[in-house]
């Protein structure tokens, strides 16, 4: 049975079989690639998946393993909707693409948790039992049964550069850092600032996409 560190369910928030999933294929990357678990920006993902769960649990289960986090922008989610992700580093001999085999997606869809999921129950509510079956199930496969690899020689990614410049917006007042800034009427504003059309007092949140 893979080993699978008890924090990482700790991390996620929740016992399910997806960041289980999203983990054992971080790992395999790494022996892959021949590389170590990255403490600062040595390794970039291409997540080919969505938003939302499983995608997102299973994206936390490639952070866990790779340290390829959000936060540090090693991770880039590219909305395809497949449970695949692609592994590379700066001036490998190659990269790496993992996908999760649609023989085995299809050995886990008749399992009970996605009856109960199915319904609208939080993982955390189905029964202990039925969650530790599923990922057991996931754990006791070996990498042949699980994963796809295919090796992708000369890979080409040009990461942004860090930066710690930034300025006040001229119209709200908040600092921006300078990458997002955006100019208007002459001016050099943040985006929500770039996109006002009226003297409206600015409240900054977050766009519903509908």
């Amino acid at each position: 049975m893979f080993e699978l560190p008890e924090w990482t369910f700790e991390f996620h928030g929740h016992r399910c079989p997806f960041m289980p999933i999203g983990y054992r294929m971080g790992s395999l990357a790494l022996e892959k690639l021949g590389v170590d678990k990255s403490l600062n920006h040595e390794i970039h993902v291409f997540s080919e998946m969505g938003v939302v769960h499983p995608q997102g649990c299973m994206q936390d289960g490639i952070m866990a393993a790779t340290g390829a986090t959000f936060g540090k922008g090693m991770i880039e989610r590219l909305n395809y909707g497949k449970v695949a992700a692609i592994f590379w580093i700066p001036e490998h001999k190659y990269s790496i693409r993992i996908a999760l085999k649609n023989e085995f997606q299809n050995k886990l869809a008749p399992h009970d948790f996605f009856k109960y999921r199915k319904q609208g129950i939080e993982p955390t509510e189905i029964p202990e039992d039925i969650r530790t079956d599923i990922i057991n199930i996931v754990l006791n496969a070996n990498d042949d049964e699980l994963f796809n690899v295919t090796f992708i020689p000369n890979y080409k990614f040009i990461p942004v550069k860090s930066s710690f410049n930034k300025a006040k917006c001229e119209s709200c007042g908040e600092y921006v850092f300078e990458r997002y800034l955006r100019v208007k009427d002459g001016k050099k504003v943040c985006i929500p600032c770039s996109e006002r059309e009226s003297e409206e007092t600015v409240v900054h949140l977050p766009k519903i996409i509908r």
